[in-house]
């Protein structure tokens, strides 16, 4: 009996935590649903490439109003292209090869380059599919050569600090082998510059905003597209990503807040003396897989 009362406030005590512990789990999951259910599901948000800028859509959801697309499209007819099968081995042959020629080049010409090409191949990037849609996709062209120095000063002075602090020793020893640098001179001898901005909303006539589902997917493979058409062009770039450099150059080409820098292409001929490093592309076998 005198065991059991002096183990009596042990005993106690082991209940208010147990009984403490569970409470707060039930506090939490309260609080978790709570969350949820103010910031409903987004799985066309592409989380996984965030790149640090985004806009935060969860912020601004209750101080502007939203409005969904337009319930009814009409569809019509469709009849696509059909080629027989030599003709369609052909075709795709002769593309891969033209694309096969294609390389990043980093030693451009300032030769005029016609500006109808640079519609066409921008007008061939706005076919590209998107979510739902909804085309997030802002083409930004720079040929006044003042515009394209100040660009060259932003990047310029933002890719020295990756170069020697955000990047890490692996990343600047694995770009050593292709002899790249923080001095961008093609921003500077490029007849154009095209930097394409995705929009992470958008906003409808009447000023409400409208969702860009899967903005970053939808505006990538719109460049996969524009990198083709600048191949089929005669035309040379390099694909550039300028780091932390996105604030400074949407303000710097006034552009809203609802669209993030996403890439940076330097567009015209090679110099004459151009060079490339020696690189070879994986082989069929290494990069599809037939089930």
């Amino acid at each position: 009996m005198v065991l059991f009362s002096s183990l009596t406030p042990v005993f106690i005590a082991i209940i208010c935590v147990l009984i403490g512990v569970i409470m707060k789990k039930t506090n939490g999951e309260k609080e978790k649903r709570d969350t949820e259910s103010r910031h409903p599901s987004r799985p066309w948000v592409d989380e996984d490439l965030k790149d640090g800028t985004d806009h935060p859509l969860e912020e601004e959801e209750g101080e502007e109003e939203w409005q969904g697309l337009e319930e009814n499209v009409a569809h019509v007819p469709f009849a696509g292209e059909r080629y027989s099968e030599a003709e369609m081995i052909e075709r795709s042959r002769a593309f891969y090869e033209l694309l096969n020629q294609r390389r990043s080049v980093r030693f451009l010409s300032d030769e005029p380059v016609p500006r109808e090409v640079i519609d066409n191949v921008i007008r061939t990037a706005g076919t590209s599919p998107s979510g739902a849609h909804t085309e997030p996709w802002t083409f930004v062209v720079v040929q006044d050569p003042d515009l394209k120095h100040k660009i060259r000063e932003i990047v310029e002075e933002e890719e020295e600090i990756n170069y020697k602090k955000r990047m890490g020793d692996r990343w600047v020893n694995d770009l050593k082998r292709l002899r790249t640098n923080w001095i961008k001179e093609y921003l500077d001898t490029a007849p154009y510059l095209i930097l394409i901005f995705k929009q992470v909303y958008g906003r409808l006539p009447n000023g409400k905003k409208k969702t860009h589902y899967y903005n970053e997917i939808s505006v990538s493979i719109a460049c996969g597209i524009l990198l083709a058409a600048l191949q089929n062009a005669g035309l040379y770039t390099v694909t550039s990503t300028p780091l932390n450099c996105g604030p400074q150059l949407r303000v710097l080409l006034r552009r809203p807040a609802n669209e993030k820098l996403l890439l940076l292409l330097p567009v015209g001929y090679p110099k004459k003396d151009a060079t490339v490093p020696a690189l070879t592309r994986k082989p069929l076998e290494d990069i599809m897989v037939l089930m």
